[in-house]
This record gives structure tokens, sequence and C-alpha cells, in this order.
């Protein structure tokens, strides 16, 4: 599912139009991106907990040549599954 096809289901979901369901999409991530350059974490009771984490320097190898790389410590994002989605993925409702 892409984000046009996400927009729709919304709208369909929802009394929403098209145009408010992107909106409302628009303003969830850019409230996710905030908060999680802020640091802080973003928990959604039973859907998963949004955090960043920090992912270390360290060697590689380029494909290509085989030639040794480092490679920079960045930030990176992190999702889990929060229980109630875990239970609905495995087959639950």
């Amino acid at each position: 599912m892409n984000k046009a096809e996400l927009i729709d289901a919304i709208a369909a979901e929802t009394s929403l139009s098209k145009a408010d369901s992107k909106r409302a999409l628009d303003a969830f991530i850019n409230a996710t991106v905030k908060t999680l350059k802020k640091g802080d974490s973003l928990v959604l009771i039973g859907f998963g907990t949004f955090k960043v984490g920090n992912r270390a320097a360290r060697n590689g190898r380029n494909p290509q040549t085989g030639k040794p790389i480092k490679i920079k410590a960045k930030k990176v994002v992190k999702f889990k599954a929060g229980a109630d989605l875990s239970k609905k993925i495995a087959g639950g409702k």
C-alpha cells in the first residue's frame, strides 16, 4: 500500500473526504517527525512505538570491489509493534 492508497482507505473508513484524509495523514506524519527529531518516542497503545535509536559506526565492504569501507554512525527510526497489532497479524481478532 502506498500513501495514495492509504489516503483512499482512510477516506473509505471514515466520513472524511480524500482531501481531509490527506491533511490528517500529513499532520500525523509531521507530528511524528517532530517528535522523533526531539529524541522522544511516539507510543500508540495497541499499535506500536516509534523511537530513535543509534547505529554505531562499523566496517563494511564495497560489494563491487570487495574493498573495506567505514560506515558512519547514524540515527535510525525503530518501530516495535504493540501486542494488539501483533495478535491481529498473527491471526487473532
